[in-house]
């Protein structure tokens, strides 16, 4: 690694930095890039277009911020626009991303100011800037002229037709450039041309996680392992390859990694003044072996981090979730009921029966105890049930259905995408739709999908009976 710059050099070797980003990125960033990041800060600096995709962990943030901080310092008067689906992925992350490496520069912190939404040059804070802009309206797009500038999109996938429209048609001046980076979630859209039918006009790169060294191999490994080299989750979360179409998965990858990555309030104020309406638990229960005891809880449309145990017996699976009802009651004192909605089949029955009795023995009037079993058919009268073969069926459906009206977030939970992604459907011959079973699955090398089970069972909607 190159020794550190002083101010003096630094003002010296702007000529050599702006022809060679890995140079700025090493003597002033203190940053030594990976192989990857090399060859394709060697491409933006010589191309006007460059498209990367890439699985997860491979350090396309630390890129994203070092790129646009050398073109912050290297040229005179630029304007660079950062933008990403959501305010988290944006603020929370690539801004942040940009203030870790302007601390660790020699210098960049007696040139340049860095707030929430803006990094400037001192002196020049009007015309010498870097903007975080959100992709929500394609107006945040436009607007932006000067000879030097450079758009950066992240999770480019993600962000809408109009918006990278309004982004394409901005670029006009001589040294007008565009950066797209992404995990490869959907086959259409800008970001998919640019690594197909608009490949000619962009440097395209694809970054394998299992090929850097800073990403975690054994959790690689053991996505392969669960879910198989080829199936979308590994194509997408570790390859960086698109996803294959595949007509009979229930929940396409698309749709699940959308709902991983949306963004429930627009600004912090909207969080502050949010107020809790419903609070849902779902519990998918297993003793021993492989399988996996899961506690799902939805608070209203945000499915909170899985509480995951394995082997354990069914007294501590009801202690786990009656003290998550009372840390949730306690928290949020104003939700009349905390609804718990079980697998009751088989082994689940024993948690439901002791939960039932603790809740009479307490009086937790607020406590709303639902077995449900698997191997029932959808109850009459509910909407669409004609459509479903099996409540397990249905219950996905629901997901399903509020994936698609941007009504839930998921975790950012590998396992569960892969469970969500891989089970298959077909259609019987009474014209009903009905899920592959779990013992399919497992024929098929797959694990039974408990975290998924246990969150479609937190997303089912009930009817509360008032005399409870």
């Amino acid at each position: 690694m190159s020794k550190k710059v002083s101010m003096q050099r630094f003002k010296y070797r702007i000529k050599k930095y702006r022809l060679d980003p890995v140079l700025f990125f090493r003597e002033v960033l203190l940053f030594e890039p990976d192989s990857w990041q090399k060859e394709a800060a060697k491409d933006v600096s010589e191309s006007p277009k460059v498209s990367i995709r890439s699985g997860q962990g491979v350090g396309k943030t630390a890129f994203q911020a070092a790129i646009a901080l050398w073109f912050l310092c290297c040229f005179p008067y630029p304007r660079i626009v950062a933008t990403a689906p959501t305010r988290q992925q944006l603020n929370d992350v690539l801004w942040s991303e940009i203030a870790k490496w302007m601390e660790k520069s020699p210098v960049l912190g007696s040139i340049l100011k860095w707030t929430k939404t803006y990094v400037y040059m001192l002196g020049c804070e009007k015309r010498w800037f870097a903007v975080a802009r959100t992709a929500t309206k394609a107006e945040n797009m436009q607007g932006f002229h000067e000879d030097n500038m450079l758009f950066i999109v992240d999770e480019a996938s993600g962000v809408a037709e109009p918006i990278m429209e309004a982004i394409l048609g901005t670029l006009s001046g001589d040294n007008n450039k565009l950066l797209l980076c992404s995990n490869p979630t959907k086959t259409s859209g800008t970001f998919y041309d640019s690594h197909t039918v608009d490949r000619a006009d962009y440097r395209v790169h694809r970054v394998n996680s299992m090929e850097t060294e800073r990403t975690n191999k054994k959790n690689i490994e053991s996505l392969i392992r669960k879910y198989g080299k080829d199936s979308n989750v590994v194509r997408v979360r570790v390859l960086g390859e698109f996803p294959k179409q595949e007509d009979d998965v229930f929940m396409p990858i698309s749709l699940v990694e959308a709902a991983v990555d949306l963004e429930l309030f627009k600004t912090e104020e909207e969080e502050k003044k949010h107020q809790v309406k419903s609070i849902n638990i779902g519990v998918d229960v297993a003793r021993f072996g492989d399988d996996e005891t899961i506690i799902a809880a939805k608070i209203d449309r945000l499915m909170q981090p899985l509480i995951m145990r394995h082997g354990q017996n069914l007294m501590a699976t009801v202690g786990d979730t009656l003290k998550l009802c009372r840390n949730l009651h306690e928290k949020y004192p104003s939700v009349k009921n905390i609804i718990v909605k079980i697998d009751d089949t088989g082994l689940g029955g024993g948690v439901t029966d002791r939960l039932m009795e603790i809740k009479q023995q307490e009086a937790l009037n607020w406590l709303i105890i639902i077995p449900v079993n698997f191997a029932s058919k959808v109850p009459k009268g509910v909407k669409d049930s004609y459509y479903y073969d099996d409540i397990v069926t249905y219950m996905w459906s629901v997901v399903r259905d509020l994936m698609q009206k941007d009504d839930i977030k998921l975790p950012d939970d590998s396992d569960l995408v892969g469970q969500m992604t891989t089970r298959k459907y077909f259609m019987q011959s009474n014209g009903k739709i009905k899920l592959e079973s779990k013992k399919a699955m497992k024929e098929r090398g797959l694990k039974s999908p408990d975290r998924a089970d246990a969150v479609v069972l937190a997303c089912m909607p009930v009817i509360i009976n008032k005399k409870e």
